[in-house]
């Protein structure tokens, strides 16, 4: 059996944090002298404008602890996990970018690294310009970037622009351009972290075909989103972090599903804090799954209809605010999304609720949830509820219920009619 392209043992990373007060050199060397001394170096007092001032103790944040995994030659391995469980410094230690405090990552091959897009774009040198300079920060030579030059250009899909300063260009041309570089590396192993974030939905659907062309080629890739769906499409297996360690691994549908149920806000009800919110000028208190009757539930036939009901707190909302609502499926892709305008007396009233009615017979057996947020399109968000109210859909005995192959998100009850007679 072939060795495997990363191994990861016993990997551990460790900040410290605080250690403020030492604002001078002297400061620095009394400190280290303290420490090779073997004193308690944040007993040190600083004398800072004449005056003693006490160096806040340092604290120690372990971003990983004990991380342990192997990735086989040709596979694509997916890492999920919440904020902060640990992905992007694991990911930034197996791309040679930080050292770990313990353990040891053996990585056999090339490796690429889609990390932090756009790093070392210049914004007074051209798009041309940086193709060639990107390219060789990022270990290509300049007659492979010269090569491959044209077909990086059309990715992007600015060729109009290319010989502009990058300056001038938008946020969305910027990550395009720096995209299309770091994707037209041709390592044997590729690190990529959040880069199907970028870009408009047209742009992340190629992002996403470039990936899965990268991984039919045979190439080793770890792979980071918060999208589940194109962790689902590209990985076959992932492993799933917790607060720094590897809580679990396995086939990624089933991590997904996991991960997904063990982070449900309330299951089928939401309630805020109004303490935590005293500073917002608007905020979703409340949100809850019910049925016909606006009785609380979780479970639903597939022939019921399914509601949700939002409730707002609102003090200085300007005019344009909109509350939006969308439907996600469980593997939590957005399914679609249904908006309202706040009205002028809806802005004034302080508190108001909604009540959003999904129609009869059209979801398919399966579980949803909700995403809603309150904003100002394109300026502010005001609340943000990335996934709440979860309930499910249970077919007791449709007329679809015949097949057991998937049905989709929708049971659609079309109407058919028959053209020859």
């Amino acid at each position: 059996m072939s060795e495997p392209a990363i191994r990861v043992e016993g990997l551990s990373k460790c900040y410290r944090l605080g250690a403020i007060g030492r604002h001078t050199l002297v400061d620095e060397v009394q400190h280290l002298w303290c420490k090779l001394r073997g004193r308690d170096s944040n007993a040190y007092l600083g004398k800072v404008g004449g005056g003693s001032v006490p160096v806040q103790t340092d604290k120690e944040f372990w971003a990983l602890k004990d991380v342990n995994f192997e990735v086989r030659t040709g596979e694509v391995l997916g890492v999920i996990g919440g904020n902060g469980a640990g992905k992007s410094t694991l990911l930034k230690i197996l791309s040679r970018i930080t050292e770990p405090t313990s353990g040891k990552a053996t990585i056999r091959g090339r490796v690429g690294s889609l990390l932090e897009v756009g790093t070392g774009f210049h914004p007074e040198l051209t798009g041309r310009e940086n193709v060639f300079m990107n390219g060789t920060i990022l270990g290509m030579r300049k007659r492979e970037v010269a090569l491959k030059f044209d077909e990086i250009v059309a990715f992007s899909g600015i060729e109009k622009f290319i010989d502009t300063p990058v300056k001038r260009y938008s946020s969305g041309m910027y990550v395009r351009l720096a995209f299309a570089v770091a994707a037209h590396l041709d390592p044997e192993i590729m690190i990529v972290d959040e880069v199907l974030a970028v870009g408009d939905a047209e742009f992340q659907k190629r992002c996403l075909g470039k990936m899965s062309q990268v991984a039919k080629e045979g190439r080793t890739v770890l792979f980071v989103s918060h999208q589940m769906s194109a962790v689902s499409e590209l990985c076959d297996r992932s492993i799933l972090m917790q607060k720094g360690s590897v809580h679990a691994e396995g086939p990624t549908d089933e991590l997904i599903k996991g991960y997904l149920e063990s982070n449900t806000d309330h299951a089928s009800f939401y309630r805020a804090n109004p303490e935590e919110k005293l500073d917002q000028q608007g905020y979703i208190a409340q949100a809850m799954v019910l049925d016909a009757n606006q009785e609380r539930r979780s479970k639903f036939d597939y022939k019921e209809g399914v509601s949700v009901e939002i409730r707002l707190e609102l003090r200085e909302i300007p005019i344009g605010t909109v509350v939006g609502a969308s439907l996600k499926d469980a593997m939590d892709r957005r399914l679609f999304t249904t908006q309202h305008p706040l009205s002028e007396e809806e802005r004034r009233a302080g508190r108001v609720s909604f009540l959003v009615r999904l129609p009869e017979k059209l979801l398919a057996p399966g579980g949803f949830s909700f995403q809603i947020a309150l904003h100002l399109p394109r300026v502010k968000m005001y609340d943000y509820l990335h996934s709440v109210c979860h309930f499910e859909i249970v077919d007791t005995g449709s007329e679809f219920s015949y097949s057991k192959d998937d049905y989709g998100s929708f049971l659609v009850d079309c109407a058919w009619r028959n053209l020859s007679e």
